[in-house]
């Protein structure tokens, strides 16, 4: 597993972000009712569990699993479900929490697909937001950094499974 890594963002930049996010999000959802973190699996759990700590607005927390990738290394453009949610959202604020926004292809399909679920509001928190590569339209809400076209590892995002634990997000060339 010896690859080159390079610092991009390190855990006490990502921390201090965090903390304004939920401050942020505690701003928004003042005075109502709890809002659902719907995680996206595997990359976006570090991402959410720091993001509800830094939260006092009351949050229940969903999972998801999405792809759109197969075995290949970029989007195939087909998405599919892969775990759905296990409680009705209908009603209810969503925040779909996501560790990274490129393409903007699996995100827009699950944003239709859970409109048609009724919630009372649907938002898009995203550790990372890399516009250049998009090729469908999605406004992310929260956006934790706005990144170049590199290939980040860490805090949650792989690559074939390895890197996800490192502390900080790394270039890795």
């Amino acid at each position: 597993m010896a690859a080159n890594l390079t610092v991009f963002l390190s855990a006490e930049t990502i921390d201090q972000r965090i903390q304004e996010l939920g401050k942020q999000i505690d701003e928004d959802y003042a005075g109502r009712g709890p809002v659902y973190l719907l995680v996206i699996l595997k990359g976006a759990c570090m991402f959410l569990a720091d993001l509800a700590r830094a939260m006092k607005t009351p949050a229940r927390i969903e999972f998801m699993g999405i792809s759109s990738y197969g075995k290949g290394k970029t989007t195939s453009g087909q998405v599919q479900v892969t775990k759905d949610l296990d409680v009705s959202i209908e009603g209810h604020d969503v925040i779909i929490v996501e560790d990274i926004v490129d393409s903007g292809v699996t995100l827009s399909y699950l944003r239709h697909v859970l409109e048609q679920r009724k919630p009372r509001s649907l938002k898009i928190a995203a550790l990372l937001d890399k516009p250049d590569r998009r090729l469908r339209p999605v406004q992310v809400d929260y956006v934790g950094f706005s990144i170049p076209d590199e290939f980040v590892v860490g805090f949650g995002l792989d690559y074939a499974e390895d890197y996800r634990n490192l502390p900080d997000v790394c270039i890795l060339s």
